[in-house]
């Protein structure tokens, strides 16, 4: 769920940008409280929930600011492409040309068919209990809510299991991003002075009191404008990298179909945390002037992910053909020390420096409201305290994502640590418990239920299958790599 990509600046009030990015993660303190169902019957097709008190006016203007589909397919596309693209020809190079190739169209096809559930349940749910519109953790607060015994007893555990699955991949996405431009940046080193005067952990700690001041930023509209720019960059350095793909590229003969299974959790590692776009799937759509656009064979979601699923799929098959099992965890530290691709780490380098701060300010809109309510600093500070602790917090935050990428400074087993642990479970493991809860009480026939719970159940057990070995073998290889300090310290 890589926020930072998403957001424009636009005629919307910042106010209204805010809830916009925080509405994947809310404090449960914040909801509104839907005590019973209401009377009138409940479409699977349901649309959004109208509001009677609302007028005309309000609903043109409303309307006015939504997003077109082109809009949101944009949205939904950059916020599925961060980082995870550099990282998928180290993918392939743990699963072979062949599997890599089959792996990421067959895990791109579930994740956007669980995508498909959970805007179907937040719709169904939706018109349930007569609101708009509903967050990821929204939505399985009421699934359990709304579920049969005991169900109920678990509804809000279920929001902050969600909740706390967000947080970690929002800070997980820190941590990468902290890894990414120390990494580069000892690439650029290395090749201008042909050694590495202060290791990967110095870089690191240049880096800290500048992502510290930069995250010192509360203003979304500042941000979009720096996600903007970010955006630009990324873009360039994608076409530069792919014209130095298609050049000498090698026989495929020359590069393994298939690798050992014991790697292969690596694999799905880094595809899931390259594809969690799931967190930023119900605020796209909530935000669309025709929602129902959204969904169908040929909506806004299908044509996005495809899209996605294609760049990434070009991405690993044209990268690990190129430099073989050789290739490193970003593709960017495999290109030649030339000053073309030079300037391709700094502009990447730069974007991704850039997106932290879009990154960081999603957990810290959780957070820091619940410090808020939870110890009435209101009550007890000043407006100068208060701002002076909230600062202390943005420090303290981005100093813990800089202690865990210092831990653990290999960049491709972090990103498919992340991916394994966080991602896998939001994208694959919960949606699909999520849709036999919603509609358990359907009226859809049993052969019908009976499909849908053995395709649930398989893609759940496939998820959790992943996120164990992925977890696994990412912790065990990252141990494997701790034992050798010239490896896990990347230097020249």
């Amino acid at each position: 769920m890589e926020l930072g990509t998403v957001f424009q600046v636009n005629g919307q009030s910042e106010t209204s940008d805010k809830e916009h990015i925080v509405n994947a993660m809310e404090s449960e303190d914040n909801s509104p409280d839907f005590s019973a169902p209401l009377t009138y019957s409940v479409s699977d097709e349901s649309a959004e929930a109208p509001n009677p008190n609302e007028t005309n006016t309000e609903k043109a203007e409303e309307k006015k600011h939504k997003t077109s589909n082109c809009e949101t397919m944009m949205h939904l596309i950059k916020g599925n492409m961060g980082t995870g693209i550099l990282a998928m020809p180290e993918a392939f190079s743990n699963a072979g040309i062949l599997v890599g190739s089959l792996g990421i169209p067959i895990m791109g096809l579930i994740c956007i068919h669980c995508m498909h559930i959970l805007v179907a349940c937040s719709r169904r749910l939706s018109k349930k209990i007569g609101c708009q519109s509903l967050s990821y953790s929204r939505v399985a607060l009421y699934a359990f809510m709304y579920g049969p015994e005991p169900l109920p007893k678990f509804a809000r555990i279920a929001r902050k299991t969600i909740n706390v699955f967000l947080l970690l991949t929002q800070f997980g996405f820190c941590c990468v991003y902290f890894l990414f431009v120390a990494t580069n940046i000892q690439k650029l080193v290395c090749g201008w002075a042909d050694r590495d005067p202060i290791g990967i952990y110095g870089y690191l700690t240049i880096i800290l009191p500048f992502m510290v001041f930069f995250n010192f930023i509360k203003s979304l509209r500042t941000l979009a404008v720096v996600s903007t720019i970010a955006n630009i960059l990324q873009s360039l350095g994608i076409c530069i990298i792919f014209y130095n793909l298609f050049h000498q590229l090698p026989s495929t003969s020359s590069r393994p179909l298939s690798m050992p299974i014991a790697t292969l959790p690596l694999y799905f590692g880094t595809a899931m945390y390259a594809f969690e776009g799931i967190g930023i799937v119900l605020p796209i759509e909530n935000e669309m002037r025709t929602p129902k656009a959204f969904g169908g064979w040929t909506g806004v979601l299908n044509t996005g992910m495809v899209i996605v699923a294609c760049i990434y799929t070009a991405m690993g098959f044209f990268g690990f053909l190129k430099f073989g099992s050789s290739v490193e965890g970003s593709i960017t530290l495999s290109l030649p020390v030339e000053p073309l691709y030079d300037v391709v780490r700094i502009m990447f380098s730069t974007a991704i420096f850039l997106s932290y701060a879009l990154q960081f300010y999603v957990p810290v809109q959780f957070i820091w409201p619940y410090i808020q309510k939870k110890g009435e600093l209101s009550k007890r500070l000043s407006s100068t305290q208060e701002k002076i602790l909230e600062y202390a917090l943005r420090a303290a935050l981005v100093t813990i994502t800089f202690v865990l990428a210092a831990a653990i400074p290999k960049l491709d087993l972090f990103i498919s640590l992340v991916g394994a642990l966080a991602s896998s479970s939001l994208a694959l493991v919960i949606p699909p418990m999520l849709e036999i809860i919603v509609y358990m009480d359907s009226t859809m026939s049993k052969m019908r239920w009976i499909i849908i719970i053995i395709k649930n159940c398989l893609i759940t057990l496939f998820g959790l299958a992943g996120f164990v070995t992925g977890t696994y073998v990412s912790i065990d290889s990252i141990r494997v790599a701790f034992q050798s300090p010239s490896n896990h310290t990347n230097s020249c």
